[in-house]
């Protein structure tokens, strides 16, 4: 009797153990608390790594930045934080000896750049600026720093700036006159000020000496662009004696104008930006000198007013301004570019068929070499021989990974393990069909986390926003496939025609055709995924989407009204008639449209999905971020309001302090949780 309760204790035991340590699917909270990697930057000597976790701080509604570093040259290297501090810390960039780490952090009460000595200890002040710096690079030399702020240009120096912001706001009257176009941009107003280049010289102790000078502020325009251009937009020249920047001129055509120049400059000022890309009225940017300094790598795209032309990777002779273009036949869209040390290869990221790779490419011959497989690169650094970056999947949120080039990657994190050790993510796998035109076209399943053999599951049919952009294999924190997997659903996502990473000419093609080919890709590779995938359950689908996504989903409204028992609308185009004239990035409708609407109306109206409101029939849920001045609310309203004067099942989400996106830890919940939920309503009742 004693042996068999023993017996029986033991299985109790063991069946307890079990199902605590059951696996399940990734949820909602898993997704927002997840730590996030990022910005890495690799020593001078290529022996250390120093990047970015992100952390998630639910009680104060926001993320959370520290630094952290990895030494290379342990026999086990392992992370190591740097610093800790009720601020974050972002950006960071070795000194040029490599004794120490720069950063931004707002702890002084705003964001001004600091130096962490490398072996350890507190950080001191680098600037003491009245105004925010919003981004910086310090010299290779190490004696000088440029960096950005965003200033009225006819201020004499930076306090100026501060004391009329401050002025303005003491004024009871809140009026904004404007007599020119970008009024507002993104998700903020017009306040009048550009982000200018400057730059300073820095003492022995790598502080700031001397007054700023500005280095940009002569030209009209923002150094950074507005409203995502960053520190990638600038460079120093290996002697430190030459900034090189993009910037676009601004004037009463910069809110349809993509032509970005890149400009030379003085580092220390006393003369004005030199346009060298003058005989481009495209876009040219991210200029990089080479080790010697002799040869400056750039991107430039060819087609004016087209925000999604193929980045070609152009190469400048200094010295007499002749340009090359580099590995010219390689049909892929360039992100960043870095040099060998040796001067004998560009190493570039690129999105290249449902992956985000690295590849080299030899400055000699072009030939390219992939030097990373399947998942998607995010930020990379390399110095000397040692190449450091972040790698993301469709079942991994980013990590940090080395490599000597030629040899074989190092994984360097292992964040979240503890968060996830009981997850079980859906099982991705990529396929392709005969799309439009009979062309290949490539798309993903995913199961759900719980798959049985034998078993049907609900869809989650996903529609990718840019237009041009690609839901492929990489980590998302606003649209996760992961997120439905873990539901319980199945998730279909398509790479119809204008994605990106599979040429440019199938990129292209989706201008002037946003109802046309895409919709064909979507019914076909729905169809295909089907017939190869029994698994997913066509009685039961929902169609989801955001940006263009969102439009498709309007556009299924009433062009395959038949298909879904539900629809998920996020800032999704209602009237591209009202878009056209009410969106801030007027090149976008312009180009996409084949010029602006008072000129081609009827380009616009050809896939207009308010012209067959008539035939809509399916529930929708529409969320709409009231700071989205890409697609306004008017759009999200103008969709509810159909939908509620039809008698159609329907809900409006809005956001009053969201964008485009969602990013805020409370609002995304959520969002999350309010789709799912319109989800069960009717694939699981």
């Amino acid at each position: 009797m004693k042996f068999r309760l023993l017996t029986m204790a033991a299985a109790l035991a063991a069946v307890t153990a079990t199902a605590t340590a059951a696996p399940r699917g990734l949820t909602v909270e898993d997704l927002v608390n997840m730590e996030r990697v990022g910005s890495p930057a690799v020593s001078p000597d290529g022996t250390r790594v120093v990047y970015t976790v992100r952390s998630t701080d639910l009680d104060k509604n926001r993320g959370h930045t520290e630094l952290w570093m990895v030494d290379l040259r342990a026999a086990k290297p392992a992370p190591k934080r740097l610093t800790s501090h009720a601020s974050s810390s972002v950006d960071p960039e070795w000194s040029a000896s490599g004794d120490a780490v720069y950063f931004l952090s707002t702890r002084s009460g705003s964001s001004q750049v600091w130096r962490l000595p490398a072996a350890g200890g507190e950080p001191t002040r680098v600037t003491d600026l009245p105004l925010d710096v919003d981004s910086y690079r310090v010299a290779p030399t190490g004696d000088r720093i440029a960096f950005s702020s965003s200033v009225f240009r006819d201020c004499a120096d930076l306090a100026c700036t501060k004391d009329r912001a401050d002025a303005k706001a003491k004024e009871k009257a809140t009026g904004k006159v404007y007599d020119r176009l970008f009024v507002r941009h993104w998700d903020t107003w017009n306040d009048h000020r550009n982000n200018v280049l400057f730059s300073a010289a820095l003492d022995a102790s790598g502080k700031l000496s001397g007054a700023p000078v500005s280095l940009s502020g002569s030209l009209d325009g923002d150094a950074p662009s507005k409203p995502f251009g960053d520190r990638e937009e600038y460079r120093f020249s290996p002697d430190g004696k030459t900034v090189v920047f993009s910037l676009r001129v601004a004037g009463k055509t910069e809110a349809w104008s993509t032509n970005f120049d890149l400009y030379s400059v003085p580092a220390a000022g006393g003369a004005a930006p030199r346009n060298l890309t003058a005989d481009n009225p495209a876009w040219d940017t991210k200029g990089v000198f080479s080790p010697d300094g002799r040869t400056l790598a750039y991107l430039a795209m060819a087609r004016p007013g087209f925000e999604a032309d193929r980045y070609q990777i152009m190469l400048m002779d200094v010295a007499s301004g002749q340009k090359r273009k580099l590995a010219a036949d390689w049909d892929r869209s360039a992100g960043n570019l870095q040099w060998r040390a040796d001067g004998k290869a560009l190493v570039v990221d690129a999105e290249d068929i449902g992956q985000h790779r690295l590849f080299s490419i030899d400055v000699g011959s072009g030939k390219v070499t992939p030097l990373t497989g399947n998942g998607a690169v995010g930020g990379y650094d390399l110095r000397g021989n040692t190449l450091a970056y972040t790698q993301a999947s469709l079942t991994s949120g980013a990590q940090l990974f080395s490599m000597k080039l030629g040899s074989k990657p190092q994984q360097l994190t292992n964040v979240n393990a503890e968060l996830l050790k009981d997850v079980r993510f859906g099982e991705p796998e990529q396929f392709s069909f005969a799309g439009a035109n009979g062309e290949t076209v490539y798309g993903y399943v995913m199961k759900p986390w719980n798959a049985q053999p034998g078993q049907k599951y609900p869809v989650a049919f996903i529609v990718h926003g840019g237009p041009q952009g690609s839901f492929g294999n990489s980590w998302s924190y606003r649209w996760n496939p992961q997120t439905y997997a873990g539901a319980g659903y199945a998730a279909v996502f398509i790479d119809f025609h204008g994605s990106t990473g599979y040429g440019q000419k199938f990129t292209d093609a989706i201008s002037n055709d946003w109802g046309g080919k895409p919709l064909e890709d979507l019914q076909k590779g729905y169809d295909a995924a089907v017939k190869k995938f029994p698994w997913l359950d066509r009685s039961r689908d929902c169609a989801l989407g955001a940006s263009y996504g969102g439009y498709m989903m309007n556009w299924i409204q009433g062009n395959w009204p038949d298909e879904f028992k539900c629809i998920v609308n996020h800032d999704g185009v209602f009237d591209t008639r009202g878009m056209a004239y009410s969106t801030e990035e007027q090149w976008f409708t312009d180009w996409e449209s084949g010029g602006p609407y008072f000129k081609v109306p009827d380009n616009h109206e050809r896939f207009n999905p308010v012209l067959h409101v008539n035939k809509w029939k399916t529930p929708m849920l529409v969320i709409q971020g009231d700071l989205d001045f890409r697609i306004p609310t008017a759009q999200a309203l103008g969709t509810f309001t159909a939908l509620q004067r039809k008698g159609i099942d329907s809900k409006l989400l809005v956001f009053p302090d969201e964008n485009h996106w969602v990013l805020k830890p409370a609002n995304s919940l959520q969002w999350h949780h309010t789709v799912i939920d319109w989800l069960d309503g009717y694939l699981k009742r």
